[in-house]
C-alpha cells in the first residue's frame, strides 16, 4: 500500500464535532490518509501560526469543514489562506446537511465518502 496522505482539517472550533466524525472516518483499516488538526481556542499567537504552516506544508490537502461558524471563526480563515499560500488543494466539505454557507474562494462540496475519498485520491 502506497504511504499514507496527510489532510490537514481546517474547522471553526464550534464545529469540533463534526471534525469528530470526519476524523473517525480515517480509523478505517482501509483508509490510505490522515487527519490532522490543529485545534485551538485562542488561534492567534505568533507560534500556533508557524505551528499550523508546518504542518500545512506537510500534508497532502486541507479539508475545510465549512459552516456559518466558518464566517466568524478567524483560526479556520487564516488556515484556509494559509493552505492557498502553501498552494495546497483545499476542498470545502458541508458539515452540516442543513446549512450551505459559501466560504469565498472555497469549492465546497456535500459531505459524502466519495466526495472526501474522491479529494484525497486526487492529491
Amino acid at each position: 500500500m502506497a504511504d499514507k496522505k496527510v489532510v490537514f482539517v481546517a474547522f471553526a472550533i464550534e464545529d469540533e464535532r463534526q471534525r469528530d466524525f470526519l476524523k473517525g472516518q480515517s480509523l478505517s483499516p482501509r483508509a490510505p490518509y490522515e487527519f490532522i488538526d490543529m485545534s485551538v481556542k485562542e488561534p492567534y499567537d505568533k507560534d500556533w501560526k508557524e505551528r499550523v504552516r508546518t504542518r500545512i506544508k506537510r500534508s497532502h490537502g486541507v479539508i475545510a469543514l465549512i459552516s456559518k461558524n466558518s464566517l466568524t471563526s478567524s483560526g479556520q480563515k487564516w488556515e484556509i489562506q494559509c493552505a492557498k499560500e502553501e498552494k495546497k488543494s483545499v476542498r470545502g466539505i458541508w458539515a452540516y446537511s442543513d446549512d450551505r454557507t459559501n466560504v469565498d474562494g472555497v469549492a465546497t462540496h456535500v459531505w459524502s465518502d466519495k466526495n472526501i475519498s474522491d479529494f484525497i485520491d486526487s492529491l
